[in-house]
């Protein structure tokens, strides 16, 4: 990967974390941790790799991306206002009366959200539905969905796994979140859905894996993605919860909790570099 786009795309996703922790600290609510696990895949994928138009966000033939892992909105809509699909002030309304930007993505309030979601295993379903759309239209979009790996506990998943390989959508690319914690601890420890290498495999994907802060492994995971031809791919993106923010990162409390005053000023000054001021 050239050194520009890497220091363009790590600037994306540090804006992008800053943003999550902005928005939640406003809403008093939300998802930080799992939000800013996803930051560097957001970046990529909305300023290195979909096909899209804020200006015209219903575009036909744009890509789509669903967030499966719904409750990580703060990322989603990060991401999309650094692209440019809404004013970024925009973001500080996060779950109040009467925004367009609520606790979980909503397709028919919000620019840019191709789908909405929030109950888990949905998500993933509706990428199916849309890539076979696509295939059956002649389009030639690709889909995009990030699912977390607290969500590929639900059977829901899998039998989408299944529908993606029979009808051979290899214009669906599935990343999986791999941060090892869900609400109520390690994934292992609260029902252990491991080994998603071999199980995906099984069910006939092409299985890619990946660190998820990794932007040159993400380079070169998307392209064989694209290359790969009769079967969806999923992307085991190995990543670290809460990223970015030291008291956060792989501390199981930050996963649906909102930073107070003096644990925002924290936060802020790791991000901006700078010192805390509270």
């Amino acid at each position: 990967m050239e050194a520009e786009k890497k220091r363009r795309l790590e600037e994306i996703a540090r804006r992008i974390r800053i943003s999550v922790i902005e928005e939640t600290y406003a809403a008093g609510s939300g998802h930080p941790g799992g939000s800013l696990s996803i930051a560097d895949l957001l970046s990529y994928l909305y300023f290195a790799e979909m096909r899209i138009d804020p200006a015209d966000p219903c575009k036909a033939d744009r890509d789509r991306f669903v967030l499966s892992k719904g409750h990580t909105a703060p990322a989603l809509y990060a991401a999309l206002a650094e692209r440019g699909y809404f004013p970024k002030s925009d973001l500080l309304t996060l779950r109040k009366l009467d925004s367009y930007l609520q606790g979980h993505p909503d397709m028919k309030g919000t620019p840019g959200v191709d789908m909405s979601t929030g109950s888990l295993g949905l998500g993933i379903s509706a990428a199916c539905g849309m890539a076979l759309a696509g295939k059956y239209r002649g389009a030639d979009y690709r889909v995009y969905t990030i699912l977390g790996d607290g969500e590929s506990e639900e059977g829901q998943v899998w039998e989408a796994a299944m529908f993606a390989a029979h009808y051979r959508l290899d214009n669906l690319v599935a990343v999986l979140d791999l941060n090892g914690l869900q609400i109520d601890g390690r994934i292992t420890e609260v029902m252990n859905p491991t080994p998603h290498d071999t199980k995906f495999a099984a069910f006939g994907w092409n299985v890619l894996q990946i660190g998820a802060h990794n932007f040159a492994e993400m380079e070169a995971a998307f392209a064989s993605a694209r290359a790969c031809k009769g079967k969806p791919t999923v992307i085991l993106a190995h990543s670290v919860k809460g990223k970015g923010v030291s008291f956060m990162e792989n501390e199981v409390d930050w996963h649906g909790k909102a930073p107070g005053k003096e644990e925002y000023a924290q936060a802020m000054a790791e991000l901006k570099g700078g010192k805390a001021d509270v």
